[in-house]
């Protein structure tokens, strides 16, 4: 059974984010980062930054969207909740 991962790259050179969706995490970070990728081209290196997983393609899909929505702002704030949530274990 696959389990789909919603992702947030960083390209630290362009002070970009990335979202995406995939149900192969490494192969697409990989991808990104050699320039494969039609939207992250010539852009990196890509840094990944924030990640949750999804037992079906559709509940990542949905989150996919939502954050792809969200501001600069919004982005910024949802990766340190996470660091926060890492720090607490």
């Amino acid at each position: 059974m696959d389990i789909y991962t919603v992702y947030i790259l960083y390209s630290p050179g362009f002070d970009l984010y990335y979202k995406g969706m995939t149900n192969k995490l490494k192969k697409r970070i990989f991808q990104h980062n050699n320039n494969l990728s039609r939207y992250t081209k010539n852009k990196g290196p890509w840094k990944l930054v924030w990640t949750a997983e999804y037992p079906t393609k559709r509940e990542a899909l949905i989150e996919e969207a939502r954050i792809k929505k969200l501001n600069r702002r919004s982005i910024e704030r949802l990766i340190s909740r996470r660091g926060e949530e890492d720090s607490d274990n």
